[in-house]
C-alpha cells in the first residue's frame, strides 16, 4: 500500500541553498499545502472545508531551508488513531514489518521514509503519533517539547496535547533536519546523568525489554552516571488513563461543529473515540486534569537540566494488520501506557531505532527537560557512533 493519499500528486522544490538542500521529504495530511485539500484521513473532511491557500509553517520552514516536498501522507483519521489503519485510504506498508501495522496516525509519513521515498517526513503527535511509528518501523522520530513548534497550518486535535514531529532513518539526516525546525544548534555536550525508568521497563513485553538492552548498554558508557526510578509512582496505567480521558475530550471539542453541521462518515473506532469524549464527565475531566498536574510534577523533578530519562518507546513490536476490533482495544491501550506523559507532561522525547524483536523493530526513547529537545539529538547521534 502506498502511504501517499490517494489521488494527490504534490511536488513543491525547496529552495537550492539552504541547509537542507538535496534532501526530498512528505507531510503529513494534516499539514496544509497551498493549493491542495487538508483531508486528514476523512473524505469528508477534505469535502466538507476549504482547500488551504498558505503552506503550513513547517511545510515553509523545511521548503525554505532547501529541502523538496514530494508528497501528502496517508494518517488515521483525524489523527485518532495509534496503529496506522485507515478504513478510507488503507494501511500503508510497514517494510520493516511486512504484514504488520505501521503504527498510527502519522503512519504514511513513517512508511515514506522507511521505505526510502522520501529522506524525512513531517507527522504530528498527541498521544504517541511519531513515537509509535518510529518504534514500529525502525526510525529516529521526535515529539519535541509541547508549544516549541509553530502549529499554524496544522488540523489539531487535542491542543494541550498536540505536536509536530518528524521521522529519519539515521541521525545525521535527522539531526540536520532538527537543527532547522528547532532553530537551534546541536550541543557538543552530552547528558551527565541518564535515569532508567524501571516501571516502563517493567511494563514492556519481556522479549522487547531483553532486545533494548544491548542499546542501554552502550547508553550507558556514554553517560556512567547511571540511576533506576519509577517514572509514574502512581501507576503507568493510571496515567494512561487521564490522557485517554483528556485527549478525547478535547478531539470532541475540535471536531464538535463540524460533526454536527454535516454528519460525516468514520470508522466505528473513531466514531467511538468522538463520542466517548463527547460523554464526558466534569468529575472525569477534573480528575485526569489533577492528574496531569502531578505527571507534569514529576517528570520536571526527574528531569532537571542535563538529565535524561529512558524507557522503551512501545511495549511491544507492530502488532499484525486487520486484526479485529475487540483485540485492538487492549493493545492500543498498552501503548498508551508508555506515551501518555508525552501529553500530559509535554517534555520533548526521541525515539532511537536499533533492536528488534523476531527481527520486527522496537524503539528506545529519551526524554528530557522541558526546551532540551537538542540535547536528545545529540545523545542520538552520539549512540549511533558508540559501539
Amino acid at each position: 500500500m502506498s502511504p501517499f493519499v490517494p489521488g494527490i500528486s504534490v511536488r513543491i522544490e525547496g529552495r537550492g541553498d539552504g541547509p537542507l538542500a538535496g534532501l526530498t521529504f512528505a507531510a503529513k495530511d494534516l499539514f496544509d499545502v497551498a493549493g491542495q485539500p487538508t483531508g486528514g484521513g476523512n473524505p469528508d473532511w477534505a469535502r466538507q472545508n476549504p482547500v488551504p491557500t498558505r503552506n503550513a509553517w513547517a511545510v515553509q520552514a523545511l521548503l525554505d531551508a532547501g529541502a523538496t516536498l514530494i508528497g501528502k501522507t496517508i494518517t488515521d483519521e483525524v489523527s485518532l488513531g495509534i496503529l496506522g489503519e485507515n478504513a478510507f485510504e488503507g494501511t500503508p506498508l510497514n517494510p520493516a514489518a511486512p504484514g504488520h501495522v505501521p503504527g498510527g496516525s502519522s503512519s504514511g509519513s513513517a512508511s515514506a521514509v522507511a521505505q526510502g521515498l522520501c529522506d524525512t517526513a513531517l507527522g504530528t503527535d498527541t498521544g504517541g503519533s511519531v513515537r509509535v511509528p518510529a518504534s514500529f518501523c525502525g526510525l529516529y522520530g521526535i515529539r519535541p517539547t509541547h508549544g516549541r513548534l509553530n502549529l499554524e497550518g496544522m488540523l489539531p486535535q487535542a491542543p494541550t496535547s498536540d505536536t509536530a514531529g518528524w521521522f529519519a532513518r539515521d541521525a545525521a539526516t535527522f539531526a540536520r533536519v532538527s537543527k532547522t525546525l528547532l532553530s537551534e544548534a546541536i550541543p557538543d555536550t552530552l547528558p551527565t546523568r541518564l535515569i532508567i525508568a524501571t516501571d516502563a521497563f517493567g511494563f514492556a513485553e519481556p522479549a522487547t525489554a531483553a532486545a533494548l538492552e544491548p542499546l542501554l548498554r552502550r547508553l550507558m558508557r556514554l553517560i556512567p552516571d547511571t540511576t533506576h526510578e519509577l517514572m509514574a509512582p502512581s501507576g503507568l496505567s493510571v496515567w494512561g488513563r487521564a490522557q485517554r480521558v483528556l485527549q478525547p475530550i478535547e478531539a470532541w471539542n475540535t471536531f464538535r461543529e463540524w460533526v454536527e453541521r454535516d454528519n460525516p462518515r468514520f470508522a466505528f473506532s473513531v466514531a467511538k473515540s468522538l463520542a466517548l469524549g463527547s460523554m464526558s464527565s466534569e468529575a472525569d475531566r477534573g480528575w485526569a486534569e489533577l492528574m496531569r498536574r502531578e505527571a507534569r510534577g514529576r517528570m520536571r523533578y526527574l528531569l532537571p537540566p542535563g538529565t535524561i530519562l529512558a524507557i522503551p518507546t512501545t511495549p511491544f513490536p507492530a502488532p499484525k494488520a486487520g486484526l479485529p476490533l475487540p483485540a485492538l482495544t487492549p493493545l492500543r491501550d498498552q501503548i498508551l501506557c508508555l506515551c501518555a506523559q508525552g501529553g500530559l507532561a509535554g517534555h520533548p522525547q526521541v525515539s532511537i531505532p536499533g533492536a528488534s524483536v523476531e527481527g520486527h523493530p522496537v524503539g528506545l526513547s529519551l526524554i528530557a527537560a522541558r526546551g532540551a529537545d537538542a540535547l536528545l539529538i545529540r545523545t542520538a547521534l552520539a549512540l549511533e557512533h558508540t559501539a
